[in-house]
């Protein structure tokens, strides 16, 4: 059995990186971590972990690399470009939380594992506030040893983990799925908003009456009352659904797979980002459908 991890370098320290690396911290892991703007860097310093100067640096020796970048391409260039793969201990594993097309995390695990080391395939649902209470959503395709090793360092940052399959691209096919639910989710409860304001119908009361109905759902309660606000804080922006529905597309496409729904709603959150709503919170999608329903010039 290897050696138990102590030694974390984080890649990523963004609006949910930030918190897991010190939840990392705060669980007694030694800490490296580095993102390229330097004012993330010295807040996970006075967190209690250390500051890198590069990918490379943060991941010299380290028993554990985790990166929490945007997509796969930045996983590569992370991976490989940079160094960090090869700045690693050994034995160390290597922990893919973004949000990648099942084939990518497999494509990259392969790679990995060549040089002798873990790669577990771990994306994780659960925003912001599931990243800062340490309460994600952890879905993990690995092999069990390695899922093993990194348990740890995943209980430090999910109270949901689960070991999905034994293949690197197994957690992102879960999280592909998860994406799709969401992402039409969003989208049907601000198509249903959308009906009732063209009806005069007041969206608040619209949201308490459906949140209490057989029509709710997570979103609707979440992000139904965001609808509402002229400029919603930002817990996930438009475009992440772009990018996102964008996967579940490509997967279904790889898999013959027919998926209509997920195909309008991200044509939804298409929209909405081309009328210049990307880096607004997504409940902005709302956005899209008030712009296709609006009143035709010179009506009163």
């Amino acid at each position: 059995m290897s050696e138990p991890i102590s030694t974390v370098a984080f890649i990523g320290l963004g609006a949910m990186g930030a918190p897991m690396a010190e939840n990392l911290v705060k669980r007694q892991f030694r800490v490296r971590g580095f993102d390229m703007r330097e004012a993330a860097r010295q807040a996970l310093a006075a967190a209690g972990g250390a500051a890198a100067g590069s990918a490379a640096a943060a991941a010299e020796g380290a028993d554990a690399l985790v990166l929490m970048v945007v997509n796969a391409a930045q996983a590569r260039a992370v991976l490989f470009e940079a160094g960090a793969l090869a700045a690693l201990a050994p034995g160390a594993s290597i922990i893919l939380m973004a949000t990648c097309p099942p084939g990518e995390a497999e494509a990259i695990g392969a790679e990995v594992v060549k040089t002798g080391r873990h790669f577990i395939d771990a994306p994780v649902s659960g925003g912001v506030n599931g990243a800062r209470n340490a309460t994600l959503t952890i879905m993990v395709g690995a092999p069990s040893d390695s899922f093993a090793r990194a348990k740890p360092v995943l209980d430090a940052l999910g109270d949901k983990v689960f070991h999905v399959g034994e293949k690197a691209g197994q957690g992102a096919t879960v999280k592909t799925v998860n994406q799709l639910l969401c992402g039409v989710h969003i989208a049907v409860a601000a198509e249903a908003l959308s009906l009732a304001e063209k009806a005069g119908i007041d969206g608040r009361l619209l949201f308490e009456i459906m949140g209490g109905s057989a029509a709710s759902s997570w979103m609707l309660k979440d992000r139904g009352p965001r609808m509402q606000d002229q400029e919603p804080m930002v817990a996930s922006a438009v475009d992440i659904f772009v990018k996102d529905l964008g996967i579940v597309l490509d997967a279904g496409r790889s898999a013959k797979a027919a998926l209509p729904l997920a195909a309008a709603a991200h044509q939804m959150f298409l929209a909405a980002s081309g009328l210049g709503h990307g880096a607004r919170d997504d409940s902005q999608v709302v956005r899209a459908y008030r712009a296709l329903n609006a009143k035709p010039a010179g009506d009163a």
